[in-house]
């Protein structure tokens, strides 16, 4: 099933989408709710409306806002530094354990919403990266298990403020500013996708400037070695987000100069077989979060 939780006519709903069409699951039943979190806790909503589908009204998935798939995550971890050309283009050693950091809420926001570059500083970096949905939370979970507590995968973009980032051994200022962490639109169940969601092109592009182009299979640490390791110290529990880093190319590490994010420019993000996720980029001074709120 491929998923997209999106506002239309000021009402926010999750959405069964097949090519350009959406089939609005929440009016079907409303039980289901305004984002995944529902679907997530309880399978059987989706049975209840299975049969449905084929014959409800459809909309065109442009004349939809995207929402965040999870509106409220109660964690969002990412992993970084998990490709090795991205890690050799950061000027960092191949790490024997995973870097792990956390974003807060208030830096992640839908695809289609403005990412804003701060107004103290003008090196906005993109990241493109895959982003799992936990499904069935737990802790000390076993790799050979692991893959069974993914609910789906979308596309993230983990815009990051280098100079902020590069202050302190922590990454967490130039990983936390507010919206510049985009999601979305689609998450996708792991029987439409490869285990693991490998082999999969990973691509960012502004315009017809391609900027990063990979292959998820290039990841150093696998999604289900990932989970593996996360739970071994911390209880995943379902709607928690968590990404998988990004391959090289990165702004910051372009040569001979870096190639910083800059407003009026839109970055894709695109992951085969998920989607694109599309941002503009907006100058913090001037920016309201609230006038763009569905």
């Amino acid at each position: 099933m491929k998923y997209l939780v999106g506002t239309y006519n000021s009402r926010t709903a999750v959405y069964a989408v097949t090519g350009e069409s959406a089939v609005n699951l929440t009016a079907l039943n409303p039980a289901i709710g305004s984002d995944l979190t529902a679907l997530i806790s309880d399978a059987t909503l989706l049975d209840s409306v299975s049969g449905q589908i084929d014959t409800a009204p459809e909309l065109s998935v442009s004349d939809i806002t995207p929402a965040l798939p999870v509106a409220k995550p109660g964690t969002i971890i990412c992993l970084g530094l998990n490709y090795t050309d991205h890690i050799k283009e950061g000027g960092y050693e191949i790490p024997e354990y995973p870097a792990l950091f956390m974003r807060g809420k208030n830096s992640i926001m839908a695809a289609g919403a403005p990412l804003v570059r701060p107004s103290c500083s003008d090196k906005l970096d993109y990241e493109a990266e895959l982003m799992l949905v936990v499904g069935k939370g737990g802790r000390h979970i076993q790799e050979s298990d692991a893959l069974d507590h993914v609910f789906g995968y979308t596309v993230f973009n983990d815009g990051s403020v280098r100079d902020y980032q590069r202050k302190t051994h922590q990454w967490t200022p130039g990983k936390n500013f507010d919206n510049t962490g985009a999601v979305g639109p689609y998450v996708v169940t792991p029987d439409e996708l490869p285990d693991g969601a490998s082999g999969l092109k990973i691509e960012s592009r502004v315009g017809d400037e391609i900027l990063q182009s990979s292959n998820t299979a290039n990841m150093i640490w696998s999604v289900a070695q990932t989970i593996a390791t996360i739970s071994e110290y911390t209880t995943l529990e379902p709607g928690d987000l968590i990404a998988l880093g990004t391959p090289p190319g990165v702004g910051h590490a372009k040569k001979p100069h870096p190639r910083w994010l800059k407003p009026g420019e839109v970055v894709d993000i695109e992951i085969e077989k998920i989607g694109i996720c599309s941002n503009p980029i907006v100058d913090e001074k001037g920016f309201n979060a609230k006038d763009t709120a569905a």
